[in-house]
């Protein structure tokens, strides 16, 4: 009885304000399978930009990088509110990388419009959530109406996105955007009744976590782009541009989201948890998609690419500008939202977007982040100095 005991234990809330908390194996080991999709979705991308279909492929695109990233931002959420890691846990946490797999493995399929394959690991994952928030529903009484809440409203909207595989194309679109706003509305609605105990400093860790490994799947289908370059019988010298700007913008942009502590902010009472949370949509879907974006630019240099100088410039310099003006929003506002952050990301995201129209827009982009990243360290190491005295 001990060892069924200590196999299944009551999934009771964690402590908001538990000292010390951090991601553990199982999540680290979740995100990497995550990953795996987005590496997918990225290389779709890249691919469709490459071959002409870049309006197509920027669709396919994003509406993929939403079934990988809300199944995600689901399962971070609840985790750090109830992980209690035990055995069933544990098992339907595998079963939810199962589906991250499943879902990886039809990304390439969707990008042809087949999107089976992704409904149906968007459906093993969130059986898996489902079960998870009965089970709160039986062990937390104080969140018994919130957790049937959120098993009913992920079961409703599932049977729509089962649906969505027989939408006709003519109301495609439409009908993603709808189910969208509707899966958006299942965590609002939900957590009316009481929220939920979610840890700021663990979820702060989880979605820096997460965005690291999405610079990482930039860097790597840049690297794999430029080493089918160099290995070409004519490798072209202009791919020194991309491996400039793109380390320029990696790292600026790491840079700048670690450089003001997110946990912080997010325990504030006036932060909305649902614009923190859904608002990072932007920032790791243009994190990803800057890499299909300098990708795309060596297709270009080396002659690969039938995609113009400008569509494979403005697939970096958009994603940039996007990643730029969601990282002040979501989080350097948090902390300062006068003239004085505004202004520098401003500005950057003006002269990254006039390089579209350069000869070296992965340059152009590289340098504004890296000048911004220089204005933001000296703004925070001057409100630093003024504290201290």
């Amino acid at each position: 009885m001990s060892r069924i005991n200590s196999f299944i234990r009551p999934l009771v809330p964690r402590d908001p304000h538990e000292a010390h908390r951090v991601a553990t194996p199982l999540e680290l080991l979740t995100d990497l399978c995550f990953v795996v999709a987005v590496a997918q979705a990225a290389t779709g991308l890249h691919h469709a930009i490459s071959e002409g279909h870049a309006a197509t492929g920027v669709g396919h695109f994003a509406m993929a990088f939403f079934a990988i990233w809300w199944t995600w931002l689901n399962f971070t959420w609840f985790a750090s509110a109830y992980d209690n890691d035990d055995g069933i846990a544990r098992l339907l946490t595998i079963f939810q990388i199962l589906g991250a797999l499943v879902l990886a493995a039809g990304i390439p399929r969707f990008f042809d419009n087949d999107p089976l394959l992704i409904i149906l690991g968007y459906v093993i994952m969130r059986i898996a959530l489902v079960i998870q928030w009965v089970r709160v529903s039986r062990n937390d009484p104080e969140h018994a109406l919130t957790a049937r809440r959120y098993a009913l409203g992920i079961v409703l909207v599932q049977l729509g996105w089962i649906g969505f595989y027989f939408v006709p194309a003519a109301i495609y679109v439409p009908t993603f955007l709808f189910l969208v706003l509707c899966e958006f509305a299942v965590p609002v609605w939900s957590e009316k009744p009481g929220m939920t105990p979610w840890h700021p400093h663990h979820i702060a860790e989880r979605y820096s976590l997460f965005f690291i490994i999405v610079l990482g799947e930039t860097i790597l289908s840049t690297t794999v782009a430029i080493q089918d370059a160099v290995s070409g019988e004519h490798p072209a010298a202009k791919v020194a541009y991309v491996v400039v700007g793109g380390i320029l913008i990696v790292f600026s942009l790491w840079w700048l989201y670690f450089q003001r502590n997110a946990g912080d902010a997010l325990g504030g009472d006036n932060v909305s948890p649902f614009v923190w949370g859904f608002g990072h949509y932007f920032i790791f879907a243009s994190a990803a998609a800057i890499g299909a974006g300098l990708a795309s630019r060596v297709d270009y240099w080396t002659g690969h690419a039938e995609g113009s100088a400008l569509v494979t410039g403005a697939a970096v310099t958009v994603p940039v500008a996007v990643i730029l003006a969601a990282l002040w929003f979501i989080h350097i506002r948090l902390h300062d939202s006068s003239t004085r952050t505004l202004v520098p990301f401003g500005v950057a995201i003006a002269v990254i977007l006039g390089g579209t129209f350069t000869a070296v827009p992965e340059l152009v982009a590289g340098l504004a982040c890296a000048a911004l990243l220089a204005v933001e360290l000296v703004l925070t190491e001057g409100t630093k100095d003024s504290a201290a005295h």
